[in-house]
């Protein structure tokens, strides 16, 4: 929704299958260093190696989301991630400045589990049932329909980073919260807030109905019934393993695993405190991690001192993560010097100005 996308092909032209790496590593750095501060490439921690080694900055949502905002120079952004991150970086960034996406298949199952009909559907009918006591937050792995909605609505977004004090923000304003599309990173921060899960209801948007035993009266949460296909993946079971053959690890997962998970595992945090926690942690230490395999492996790679494992050792890496590889990459960036226009991510102006609205509500506060 609210998207125009420029020559977005998805057709790899075949010479770019049939170069050699070094080939293609070597023509990345000439085309760097040629556009100089023009261009620059933020790079999602979960991309590949062979990408993320050309990376300008590298980090989560919102530490990506927040060097956008601040980067003024570069004229070309060429965001190796999946399309939501894109979105934000082309409202975030002037309109004299361009973002692409090196492959426009590079998508987020859960972002695309909250649909914007869907969306405002259910709007309206919690609205019926609860009255003006609703305020909307919605995870940055959302459309940008969605955040332009939460914007229009008095919301704001929120990462797995600043959840917990978007969430207490969100309570200065409303009595309920309606948080999308991922209910188990909902669920987990309004948990450990200290809303019990009896006063936590699911919206279902295939059934349009609300999901809830109790009193509506003391209903505190709506989730919007969405997950990640990556971290629900992660189970309890896996923990059990890893408690019977490393008693002394350390569990720490993302809050984007269901309850039982996280409540089971010894830490949870986003990508950034995964990253910064064993990084500090000393030598010797062990540590079996409950997300993306990409990550983790590059952790694993980090950290020769250390013991690391994945919490499920049988997990593949994001899928649509994955998409953007050095191929894309390069065909993108020639794409830039040729003057050939494509892959570029617009945001339309009528969704970017609601849309920031929950951007820069989160930005001020984070």
């Amino acid at each position: 929704m609210g998207i125009t996308s420029l020559l977005g092909s998805n057709m790899l032209p075949e010479k770019y299958r049939t170069m050699k790496r070094s080939e293609m590593e070597q023509r990345i750095l000439e085309i760097k260093e040629t556009l100089g501060d023009q261009l620059f490439i933020p790079g999602h921690h979960y991309q590949k190696d062979e990408v993320i080694q050309f990376a300008d900055s590298i980090g989560d949502s919102l530490q990506l989301a927040r060097v956008a905002a601040a980067n003024k120079k570069a004229q070309h952004i060429v965001f190796c991630g999946v399309h939501f991150m894109a979105e934000t970086a082309d409202m975030l960034t002037t309109d004299d400045q361009i973002v692409y996406l090196p492959d426009m298949r590079a998508g987020c199952s859960m972002a695309d589990m909250a649909d914007i009909y869907q969306t405002e559907e259910a709007w309206i009918e919690l609205q019926k049932l609860l009255g003006d006591t609703i305020i909307p937050l919605t995870y940055v792995n959302s459309t940008a329909a969605i955040k332009a909605f939460t914007g229009r609505n008095g919301g704001a977004c929120v990462t797995s980073s600043n959840a917990k004090k978007m969430v207490k923000w969100a309570y200065t304003q409303k009595e309920r919260l309606f948080f999308l599309p991922d209910q188990h990173l909902g669920r987990n921060t309004a948990y450990e807030l200290g809303i019990p899960l009896e006063q936590m209801a699911v919206w279902n948007p295939m059934k349009g109905e609300l999901e809830y035993e109790g009193n509506l009266a003391d209903l505190r949460v709506i989730l919007w019934k969405g997950h990640c296909s990556v971290h629900q993946g992660f189970t309890v079971s896996n923990i059990k393993n890893v408690r019977e053959r490393y008693p002394q690890m350390t569990i720490i997962v993302h809050p984007e695993c269901c309850r039982e998970v996280v409540e089971a595992s010894d830490l949870n945090g986003s990508t950034k405190y995964i990253v910064d926690t064993v990084n500090s942690a000393p030598a010797g230490s062990s540590f079996a991690i409950g997300t993306e395999m990409n990550l983790v492996k590059r952790i694993i790679a980090d950290h020769p001192d250390k013991q690391i494992i994945s919490l499920n050792e049988n997990m593949c890496p994001c899928l649509t993560m994955n998409r953007i590889d050095l191929p894309h990459l390069l065909w993108a960036l020639e794409m830039i010097t040729e003057d050939v226009p494509g892959n570029i991510i617009k945001v339309a102006p009528e969704v970017t100005k609601e849309a920031k609205l929950s951007l820069d509500r989160m930005l001020a506060l984070a």
